[in-house]
């Protein structure tokens, strides 16, 4: 994907579903979290052992959560990948964001095809820092 198109889908949507978000500080998925949220995004955090994380209510799934969704930030094996690309598709999301190292065609191939926007092995962290004027 272009970096006009990534710079576009930070600047136009705010509201970050993150599935994986671990409540452990050293942890990527927090650390990532902590830093779009200082940003002015909402998160929102997906993890069924976790009860909140940064302050925010944790949801065990996607579906579980009650208000619209536009990025779902993916921090889970690239084999756990699919179920959350059908619920991201279930739920009107408008971007699939895996981080660094995730990597699934098929997931990805089903999102385009449902119409949403999918960035694959980048970390929204180091994009936002790339791409958008601190």
């Amino acid at each position: 994907m272009a970096d006009k198109d990534i710079k576009g889908i930070l600047d136009e949507y705010r509201t970050v579903a993150v599935v994986g978000l671990s409540p452990k500080e050293d942890r990527p998925s927090y650390n990532v979290a902590k830093y779009l949220k200082s940003k002015g995004y909402r998160i929102i955090p997906v993890n069924p052992n976790a009860r909140e994380v940064l302050g925010e209510a944790s949801y065990p799934d996607l579906k579980s959560i009650p208000e619209k969704v536009d990025i779902v930030d993916i921090f889970r094996r690239s084999e756990d990948v699919p179920p959350i690309v059908d619920e991201a598709i279930a739920i009107g999301a408008k971007v699939v964001w895996m981080q660094e190292g995730i990597i699934n065609h098929e997931a990805t191939e089903r999102a385009r095809k449902a119409g949403l926007e999918v960035i694959m092995d980048r970390c929204m962290l180091k994009e936002h820092k790339r791409l958008i004027p601190q």
